[in-house]
């Protein structure tokens, strides 16, 4: 059921870099790793300043190592933001684990830079863990920029429907991984899922104690998808809650990557998650048909043909976000790729 909130408006107050643990851990770490997004994450750190609640939060921006400025930008905009600059670009569970380890709050939420946050998302998402501490992690209702849903809750992957995806078979017959892309979920109820897209994902401070931050394995993708079956193994519910509203302008970092270089990170992660999670012999198909996707994403970068972005196929219906930033903000939507 959703809150009521009050009526009287007041600010979550950010707390600087190293405050005095006197007063007790924040109630929320927002952390964000970044890479070559300046200008999304300006607009989503100015978005977080402005957030409505009665709770207390830091800010934690890891920078992968950007060429565009960032960290300046965030030193020179931000004072009062925790910056770590890495001179290599480590990977996002690696960076956010650095992230989630110089933080001192009650509960976690992982931000992507190409985000904007509705006002209250912050407080509600304190309210939701507080209020129900089963939940290991949570995810909201994410739209894209021109307010339709932007999908983000799949089941958990399996070795058929992630061999349609290396094989482009999946492009020529999306329906084939509907059970997969969880195409008739119903983004208007509350429920417990298999995961939750990584873009807004709340961990549970008490999770965090139990099994720690991310598996740094995965250098980008399934890293989210792994901690949430890492949480339901150890007893956490995963929940999706549809009152809790962002804008997600998707894959910002990702789309300045050609097609081979993201298949290649994307199968190295899918192999080394079935390789965890699921007999041997599945992970050995996959290393098999590898080859083959990859040889289909190096032509398409040489001739330019196919769809450019990973994670998309549409899923289920569910209630529109209205846009939170400007129409320079309207992006590519992600493909499984």
């Amino acid at each position: 059921m959703q809150p009521t909130l009050s009526p009287q408006i007041s600010r979550v107050q950010w707390l600087k870099p190293g405050h005095p643990p006197a007063g007790g851990p924040a109630d929320l770490a927002v952390v964000i790793v970044s890479w070559n997004v300046k200008e999304f994450l300006q607009k989503n750190i100015e978005r977080l300043s402005e957030s409505q609640g009665v709770i207390s939060a830091e800010l934690v921006v890891v920078d992968n190592a950007s060429s565009d400025g960032t960290a300046q930008m965030v030193r020179d905009q931000f004072p009062d933001v925790r910056l770590i600059s890495n001179n290599q670009n480590l990977g996002f569970a690696k960076a956010n684990n650095q992230g989630i380890s110089v933080s001192h709050a009650r509960h976690v939420l992982l931000l992507n830079p190409d985000m904007a946050v509705e006002l209250d998302a912050l407080q509600k998402t304190v309210d939701y863990l507080d209020a129900h501490p089963d939940a290991g992690v949570m995810g909201g209702s994410l739209s894209k920029s021109d307010g339709s849903v932007n999908p983000s809750v799949r089941r958990f992957p399996d070795v058929w429907s992630q061999l349609f995806i290396i094989l482009k078979i999946a492009h020529f017959f999306p329906r084939i991984n509907r059970r997969y892309l969880f195409s008739d979920f119903n983004y208007d109820v509350e429920q417990q899922v298999d995961t939750v897209r990584g873009s807004y994902f709340a961990i549970n401070g008490k999770l965090l104690e139990q099994i720690g931050g991310l598996d740094e394995r995965y250098f980008l993708w399934f890293e989210e998808v792994d901690y949430c079956r890492q949480a339901k193994k150890n007893g956490w519910k995963v929940m999706f809650v549809p009152w809790i509203h962002a804008v997600d302008f998707v894959g910002k970092s990702f789309s300045q990557n050609k097609r081979f270089l993201a298949q290649k990170r994307f199968t190295r992660s899918l192999i080394q998650y079935i390789r965890k999670w699921h007999p041997r012999w599945q992970s050995v198909v996959l290393t098999i048909a590898r080859p083959i996707g990859l040889f289909f994403n190096w032509l398409g970068d040489l001739l330019t043909i196919l769809p450019r972005t990973p994670f998309s196929f549409p899923l289920g219906k569910g209630e529109a976000v209205r846009p939170l930033l400007t129409k320079e903000g309207q992006g590519e939507v992600r493909k499984d790729v």
